[in-house]
């Protein structure tokens, strides 16, 4: 699936790495806002492309909160839907679409939209963190 446009990042992540503040709760803050308003994201791309039937799927949209390799978030659909099919499975072929059914990349649109939102949202953080405001 498609990542975010991060490159209106570019200064704020070269600001954190100079004051030392590219981990910690600072950063954990800023990634599970973000994190939030792409969930979100998902969700209103699902319902736009006509890709909620039970809900299952995208109800299960979530983000793990750890990862012991790098601080980030990876959000997507997560368990099974109540007729046991994978909700992560389910997203990638409405995604990429299969042999008798196109692809409508409704992820890289929910992320499209959501992108600016969510990096909005790290800047408001780093922000009141810069002011004291933690």
């Amino acid at each position: 699936m498609a990542s975010m446009d991060t490159s209106g990042l570019d200064e704020l992540i070269r600001e954190m790495m100079r004051l030392g503040q590219n981990s910690g709760p600072v950063a954990e803050k800023m990634l599970d806002a973000a994190a939030e308003i792409i969930r979100e994201g998902w969700k209103e791309a699902a319902a736009e492309h006509g890709h909620i039937d039970t809900g299952d799927m995208v109800n299960s949209v979530k983000y793990d909160t750890k990862d012991a390799r790098m601080l980030m978030r990876e959000i997507y659909p997560h368990g099974k839907d109540s007729k046991g099919v994978d909700n992560a499975q389910k997203a990638f072929i409405l995604h990429y679409g299969k042999h008798n059914l196109p692809g409508d990349y409704w992820v890289d649109d929910a992320e499209m939209k959501a992108g600016p939102k969510a990096i909005e949202a790290c800047r408001e953080i780093w922000d009141r963190f810069l002011a004291g405001g933690g």
